[in-house]
């Protein structure tokens, strides 16, 4: 069956190279990619907002209000349920890391299951109350139905990587209905590099699954025309911006802890518990902390103020401005947990959510508290629309998506210059004190991030030694004399032997030069010798595990051209050549080079 299906997608595609040049073909497929990631985020918004709407408004009971306690245990049980269930074949990963990692090292390919389980799972985990974002597992749903298009048609590493971005942008698009911001964070987060072409299919995917979603989906994320921005207050938008700046980096470092925390608990269920009642009783205190958190924010920037305190326990008090402030900053650092708990106790959802909403109220406590003070009167949805895109420009490292996505949702064009410098400073502290963004830290510390900072560097780090290790090497036995091996050592077209015993151990090497000397009769008075007595030892020996940047480095300072391999045990596995290693770099680099051509 197989063997017949890869006939058929053999034929198809050598009929469509005769009839479709590629270049149309890839813009062809571009807008599939579109038209399905503009249906799946669709589908994921309507599924969500669906469940959200059931549990706070259809639901009638008097004592409601206690079950917000538990109904963020119960999204994440569910999908901790359907991933033990029904992804039993597969793995099962959420956010935009291994997305970046499936480009890097697994040559864009994505398991099929993401693109319908990312939706089940998000939809479960946001809609029952878990506080983090559906923009990643949209994302990542898009890059799987792009990756697979591509595979589909057999297409090779650069094209199946264009339409994995193509898959992303269109779900960014499609969940924000906001094409270009859709585009620009494909640009930023999954393409590091691009040429002009590279926009073409991203544009048409992005814009395709735009139209698609408004059309089943039309509800916009933000009402909002911003108002013009004023020049008196440009110095409180700085202000702003570095305030903002150093929160990311205190979400950085808070998010390092939490995973970290989580990691020691190993029973899945365990986690859920956990996680679910700490989830619960945040809530319980901060109803704003419920699912994505948007609607805090359109509530603040429709000038309901005091709609924090609106229904939670400190509702008789929300009259008090100096209070709502203050609430407001809490809030701030209770999302940043109540996000954190969420994706790192089974639950699936993205930070690109709570960062918008973190961003916006920290601008909005920001811009109220100051006018508080009756120093000057700060237009506060402005400040809350600036907070939001400067905290997904410092905790994503994606400045151009925060200024494109704000400016897009929100209708705030009015407001490029400020949000132009909010972004850039917010991104430049963050960058100044953490080299790597939330999704790319723990890529960059295994050693299996792209860049094209260092591309030597990135491009050592893409090998794996065992791919290449040379084993085609005669190996000689330590009791053997040179006379009884004659025949291999003047045929071997190898000039360094390998001296291995018996259980494998390598004891140490011999050059042809030294063996040729003894069979031809220059070196007549060792002639008896042993392999075991004329071997030497290595100028050094390279560990199986050993990655292939350190091997360079040994190489280079011994000024060698070839080394030995051991495994843990010091048995023989191999040499690895300079040769090998820069025919592999070679071919990385022509990868790397061409892959967004």
């Amino acid at each position: 069956m197989k063997r017949q299906q890869r006939h058929i997608i053999h034929r198809l595609n050598q009929w469509r190279m005769q009839k479709i040049s590629n270049r149309n073909f890839m813009v062809l497929l571009a807008v599939v990619v579109g038209v399905v990631g503009g249906l799946a985020a669709a589908a994921l918004k309507g599924l969500t907002h669906s469940i959200a709407a059931f549990l706070q408004d259809d639901l009638q009971w008097q004592y409601k209000i206690y079950l917000y306690l538990f109904f963020p245990l119960i999204g994440i049980l569910l999908s901790v349920l359907y991933i033990r269930r029904f992804i039993k074949k597969g793995t099962f990963e959420h956010g935009m890391t291994p997305i970046i990692y499936a480009i890097s090292r697994k040559s864009s390919r994505i398991q099929v299951h993401n693109v319908y389980s990312q939706i089940i799972t998000s939809a479960l985990t946001v809609g029952f109350g878990g506080s983090a974002g559906l923009e990643a597992p949209i994302a990542y749903s898009g890059s799987a139905i792009g990756a697979n298009v591509g595979r589909f048609f057999g297409l090779n590493y650069r094209e199946v990587t264009m339409l994995l971005a193509c898959g992303a942008a269109a779900g960014i698009a499609g969940a924000f209905n906001s094409p270009v911001a859709g585009m620009i964070f494909a640009i930023e987060i999954l393409l590091p590099e691009f040429s002009i072409p590279a926009f073409i299919p991203l544009l048409m995917a992005a814009a395709t699954a735009s139209v698609v979603s408004k059309l089943i989906y039309s509800e916009p994320l933000f009402h909002l025309v911003t108002d013009d921005w004023e020049f008196q207050a440009l110095f409180f938008y700085l202000l702003l911006a570095v305030l903002i700046g150093l929160f990311s980096i205190y979400f950085a470092k808070v998010s390092v802890w939490v995973k970290s925390a989580f990691a020691r608990i190993k029973n899945p269920y365990q986690k859920v518990w956990v996680s679910g009642l700490s989830l619960g009783l945040l809530i319980f205190l901060f109803p704003s902390l419920y699912g994505e958190g948007y609607i805090a924010i359109q509530q603040i920037l429709d000038g309901r103020t005091d709609s924090l305190l609106a229904n939670s326990i400190f509702a008789d008090y929300r009259h008090l401005g100096g209070l709502v402030m203050v609430y407001a900053l809490v809030t701030v650092f209770a999302k940043s947990l109540a996000s954190l708990i969420t994706l790192n106790s089974g639950g699936n959802g993205g930070v690109f959510g709570p960062s918008l909403v973190m961003g916006g109220l920290l601008g909005f406590a920001f811009s109220y508290g100051i006018n508080l003070t009756g120093l000057i009167d700060l237009n506060v949805a402005n400040f809350v629309v600036a907070g939001m895109a400067g905290a997904l420009s410092g905790i994503m490292h994606a400045p151009l998506t925060g200024i494109f996505l704000i400016a897009e949702i929100t209708g705030g064009y009015a407001l490029m210059v400020p949000l132009m410098l909010v972004t850039a400073i917010s991104y430049l502290i963050n960058r100044t004190i953490l080299k790597y963004s939330i999704y790319t830290k723990v890529l960059a510390e295994q050693g299996d991030l792209l860049t094209h900072e260092d591309k030597d560097r990135t491009v050592l780090s893409m090998m794996k030694l065992r791919y290449v290790l040379e084993r085609n090497f005669t190996i000689l036995r330590p009791d053997e004399r040179p006379a009884d091996r004659r025949y291999d050592i003047i045929h071997t077209k190898r000039n360094i032997f390998p001296v291995v015993d018996p259980e494998g151990k390598l004891l140490g090497i011999i050059y042809s030069e030294r063996l040729f000397e003894i069979l031809l009769g220059e070196n007549p008075e060792k002639k008896d010798y042993t392999m075991r007595e004329l071997a030497e030892k290595p100028a050094d020996i390279i560990q199986m595990d050993a990655n292939m940047e350190a091997v360079m480095q040994k190489m280079n300072r011994e000024d060698i051209w070839i080394l030995p391999v051991v495994d843990a045990e010091g048995n023989y596995m191999g040499f690895v050549s300079k040769s090998a290693v820069f025919n592999k770099y070679r071919a990385l680099l022509m990868r790397q080079a061409t892959y967004l051509e």
